[in-house]
């Protein structure tokens, strides 16, 4: 990683490697790390596994736990190198469940558009290079109703928003990484 400030977008599918590549891309480096979780512990499972990614962070790394208006939140941390942020999915599924039943789609499309431009705006007003993980959900079956539908879409909106904005946009499959847009190059 070079010594500029990045903007990396780092996709795939789950289990595809996107968290500990990210991490390990961090871990070599002797850099202070704001680790941004974006997860909400709702049941006995998620919570299985929110520990075990604490417990594979290095310690020296911060922690910011934010479900929501996760742009602010770093900001307000003042990041002095590195923000990893695992996983704009989860947050996507934050915004969603965060609006009144029933979803109306213009609704989750507007509050996700403006979660996705905080994040743009808040790696653009200060110094620390940022690193975010989200999945790729648009490859599969067409999801079997509305919601997930919405869900589907929008996310794929998000990424290309954030992809737009990136230095570099890594996909990740079974584990191996290939850099599919890179500014220095």
């Amino acid at each position: 990683m070079s010594a500029k400030k990045e903007f990396v977008l780092v996709l795939g599918g789950a289990r595809s490697g996107k968290s500990d590549w990210a991490q390990s891309q961090l871990e070599a480096q002797a850099r202070d790390v704001l680790f941004v979780a974006t997860a909400t512990a709702g049941d006995e499972e998620m919570r299985s596994r929110i520990q075990k990614h604490r417990a594979n962070r290095p310690a020296r790394w911060k922690t910011l736990e934010a479900q929501r208006h996760v742009g602010q939140a770093i900001v307000a941390t003042k990041p002095k190198d590195w923000v990893l942020l695992d996983c704009v999915t989860m947050l996507a599924s934050n915004v969603l469940f965060s609006l009144p039943d029933p979803v109306i789609e213009a609704d989750y499309q507007e509050a996700m558009r403006a979660e996705i431009e905080a994040l743009i705006d808040a790696w653009q007003e200060q110094d620390a290079s940022w690193m975010l993980i989200s999945n790729e959900v648009g490859l599969g079956l067409v999801p079997p109703n509305a919601l997930s539908r919405y869900y589907r879409d929008e996310l794929g909106r998000a990424n290309q928003r954030l992809a737009k904005a990136a230095t570099k946009v890594v996909f990740m499959v079974a584990g191996i990484p290939m850099v599919i847009k890179d500014s220095d190059e």
